[in-house]
């Protein structure tokens, strides 16, 4: 898995190209934490919940059907205010899934674990991408500041910083010129 440093990162990103203009300022750290709750999951580690059941490390916590009820419980109760199902609903909804989507889609990058279930409940098959350039994240805190954790966050910077900061240039370029 990228660092959740990485997985906030990627969600800023996301968020900032996409957003609509004047998105309240309550809309970013709830974006975080719904890029980021995925891997709520890793605390099974602890109940010695096996990596390969579904409550594993990467099984359903990441699937994008819960991301779907996660992002309507959160729409529920960060956005309330909102005219259910307007214009404006929608697009935060949409864009909390997706940044919750996006964090399967990080993970499939990386070299490491047993794949993400994206088809739970329908399968229960895990998968990666063809390519995993990622190398996968310590989870211990003091991992991090290791040659691991460094050749981690090169490698973060290189496949998912970057990219989520061209990403935002070009947004903010092209609404410019709108």
């Amino acid at each position: 898995m990228p660092s959740v440093i990485s997985h906030a990162a990627a969600a800023a990103a996301i968020s900032f190209s996409l957003a609509p203009e004047n998105t309240p300022g309550r809309f970013w750290p709830v974006a975080i934490i719904a890029a980021v709750f995925p891997d709520a999951d890793s605390v099974f580690f602890y109940f010695r919940i096996p990596y390969s059941s579904i409550l594993g490390h990467r099984g359903f916590f990441h699937s994008p059907l819960l991301g779907l009820l996660v992002s309507l419980g959160l729409m529920l109760f960060f956005f309330h205010d909102l005219v259910l199902f307007s214009p404006r609903w929608w697009s935060y909804f949409l864009l909390l899934w997706l940044v919750w989507t996006s964090h399967g889609l990080l993970d499939a990058l990386t070299n490491g674990g047993r794949g993400v279930a994206f088809l739970f409940p329908f399968s229960s098959k895990r998968f990666f991408f063809p390519y995993t350039p990622i190398p996968v994240a310590p989870i211990r805190i003091e991992s991090f500041f290791s040659s691991w954790g460094l050749s981690v966050f090169k490698s973060e910077l290189l496949w998912i910083w970057l990219p989520g900061i061209i990403l935002v240039f070009i947004f903010k370029l092209i609404r410019s010129k709108g």
